[in-house]
């Protein structure tokens, strides 16, 4: 900054700060009314919310999941079968864990092999009619 020698550029440069003080009191009280919104627990939701549901990979996450926890279920019910037996129940929750981390673990080789069936059965109908 120059040095200032005369009264008419004191002045001046007494009006140009007090217009940068005045912008900069403005940009501070929008930045606070930003930060206040944001903070707002329905915004802060809102914004989470919008964050998971634009991951890429949160349908297929929620997918696996799904199906793995489906199938470590059918194969509880189908070892167990509403039976009382307590050797059975023990094995079938130890398989319905087993299946459940196997699904998990291998989702790829899982919807590879669902496709491969899906088509041949969506093919076989194909030829006949």
């Amino acid at each position: 900054m120059q040095n200032i020698t005369t009264t008419s550029g004191l002045k001046n440069a007494i009006q140009l700060l007090e217009i940068e003080q005045a912008v900069n009191k403005q940009l501070l009280k929008e930045k606070f009314h930003h930060t206040y919104e944001s903070m707002k627990p329905a915004n802060m939701l809102k914004k989470t919310i919008k964050d998971v549901a634009s991951s890429p990979y949160l349908i297929d996450n929620v997918i696996t999941a799904a199906i793995s926890l489906a199938s470590g279920y059918i194969t509880k019910k189908i070892v167990v079968n509403a039976s009382g037996n307590l050797f059975k129940k023990l094995v079938g929750t130890a398989l319905q864990f087993a299946v459940t981390n196997l699904v998990a673990q291998n989702p790829e080789t899982i919807k590879s092999a669902g496709r491969y069936i899906f088509q041949h059965i969506f093919h076989k109908k194909e030829r006949n009619l």
